[in-house]
Parts: C-alpha cells; sequence; structure tokens
C-alpha cells in the first residue's frame, strides 16, 4: 500500500494542466450571485481546474447542506469538522440562484453530513422537488456521498426522480482505506447497482495520479461496469495544498485516451477522460 510521500517533494506540473485564471466576466458575475445568496459552489470549494470555463458558461455546481464535511479525506480541498445546522434559506437561495443564471442544468452535490440521520437525503429530495416545481424544463443531477450505505436514504433521493445521480468512487481499491478512511469502497459499489436499478441513470468517476497502477485503473474500470452504471469521468488528481496526498504522477493525455477506450469497450455510454476532467464537466452531454 502506498504511504504519503514527503508533502515538499513536489512534482512540476506539465503544460496541458495549466489553465487561465479565472478572470471572466461571467465567471465573476456568477462568484456575485453566490456570495449575494448565501450559496457554495463545489467549483470554488473543492478549487476545480475548470471554474473558468464553467463558469464562464453560465454553469456551476451547488454544494447544498453548509461547506463542512464531517469527513476528512486526504485529497479533498472542502473544509472539514463540525458542520453547522442545516440552513433553512438553502434551497430558496438555490432557486433564485438557478434561475437568475438561466440555468436549464442543474448539478446539485453536498459535503458528506454523517452527523444527520439520513445523511441530508430528504434536503436532496426537497431540492429536486421544487426544482421540478420552480423551473420547467430542467434537467437535475445529483452528486450524492454514500449515505453510509443507508438504502432508505437512497430511495428518498430515487423517489424524487433526478435526471442523473451520480457517486463518485474517486480513488482505486488498493488506495481507497488510505484515501477515505470513513468511506467503503463496497459500500459505494452496492450504491450505484442499487441507483443503476432504478429508473433513474447512474454515474460515477474517479481521479488517478495517487500512485495506483495501470492493472487498478482496469479494476475499478471493470467494477464500474458491474453496477450497471453506464456513466463515467476520469481526471486528474491535482494536490490542492502541501497537506493533502501528493501527486505521485501526471498522467499524459495519450493515457486518458487509453483508459477512454478500455471503458468503452466495458459499455459505458457517456465518457469524459482527460487531465482536466472533473464529475461534473461537461455534465449535461451525459443526457
Amino acid at each position: 500500500m502506498t504511504n504519503v510521500q514527503n508533502p515538499q517533494k513536489l512534482l512540476r506540473k506539465p503544460e496541458w494542466l495549466k489553465v487561465r485564471p479565472a478572470y471572466a466576466e461571467e465567471c465573476r458575475r456568477i462568484k456575485t450571485t453566490l456570495a449575494g445568496l448565501q450559496l457554495h459552489s463545489v467549483c470554488q470549494e473543492a478549487a476545480c481546474p475548470n471554474i473558468a470555463e464553467c463558469f464562464a458558461s453560465g454553469t456551476a455546481t451547488f454544494l447544498i447542506l453548509g461547506n463542512i464535511c464531517t469527513r476528512n479525506c486526504r485529497y479533498c480541498n472542502v473544509r472539514h469538522g463540525v458542520p453547522l445546522p442545516v440552513d433553512e434559506n438553502e434551497i430558496d437561495n438555490l432557486l433564485a440562484a438557478v434561475k437568475k443564471m438561466g440555468l436549464q442544468y442543474v448539478v446539485i452535490t453536498s459535503v458528506t453530513r454523517d452527523d444527520l440521520p439520513d445523511g441530508g437525503s430528504a434536503v436532496f429530495a426537497t431540492c429536486i422537488s421544487r426544482l421540478r416545481e420552480s423551473v420547467s424544463g430542467c434537467k437535475i443531477e445529483v452528486l450524492i456521498p454514500d449515505f453510509q450505505g443507508s438504502s432508505q436514504s437512497l430511495e428518498k433521493v430515487i423517489a424524487a426522480q433526478p435526471d442523473i445521480i451520480n457517486h463518485n468512487m474517486e480513488v482505486v481499491e488498493p488506495l481507497f482505506a488510505q484515501l477515505r478512511p470513513q468511506g467503503n469502497y463496497r459500500t459505494s459499489l452496492e450504491l450505484l447497482s442499487r441507483a443503476a436499478a432504478s429508473p433513474v441513470a447512474a454515474k460515477s468517476g474517479f481521479m488517478i495520479g495517487f500512485g495506483e497502477k495501470k492493472d487498478d485503473v482496469v479494476r475499478l474500470i471493470d467494477d464500474l461496469a458491474g453496477t450497471g452504471c453506464q456513466r463515467l469521468t476520469i481526471g486528474q488528481y491535482q494536490q490542492p495544498t502541501l497537506g493533502h496526498w501528493p501527486v505521485a504522477k501526471y498522467y499524459h493525455p495519450d493515457e486518458f485516451a487509453e483508459f477512454k477506450e478500455i471503458a468503452g469497450q466495458k459499455g459505458f455510454r457517456h465518457l469524459e477522460a482527460g487531465p482536466l476532467i472533473r464529475s461534473s464537466y461537461h455534465a449535461a452531454q451525459a443526457l
């Protein structure tokens, strides 16, 4: 099992990972809208490398249930600790933002809330239902936590009928316990299997560059294909701070193309794979 390397020994980023800063006017406008409504976006909290492109195109992934996570994954830039109580105005503010931004495809995710009895699934369901009522024709993708394996919590989300249920595996199985110590690889696969068996489309994603082997990546693709999930994203891990898990390798775009070809042979209907890919990148195209 791979151990954390000296955090000071950072790999130099290759040219294909260097992106322009998010200074576009549309990007600034959306940041202002979110701040004014006291909303969080995972684009900002997780320091997504595509923030300029997505914000400039009027797309954002909303982060509900606050911005403090009860888990501490070794790669994640979202704050962790003791969350605040659920904000009663959060859903109203989200609806206002969707309308103001004129969105027709909305991605909703959350921090993990192991402190809540249902993991926050009822809030997800309410968000979906109210969006359906308020924004005609709006497509909705939810990127959910594992709900600690609760089938009842997952059923609440399925019953609300989003267009896509996404749950990211994030890392290969041999590194899962180190990088996601409060999660469980098999629990996540089981959640995806139940989602894929429902009327709602299932989606997942993971990152590479942690120190995994090629066989580990292929095995994860196989495991995901086995769940019935037909939408997949594969991206490059980038270390947010010196305190996070170090990057072991920057994969070349040609290597991502190879993994995409392998996944395509397994029957996935929609695939995004590349150094800057994140789970919500080109999300609308998955439909």
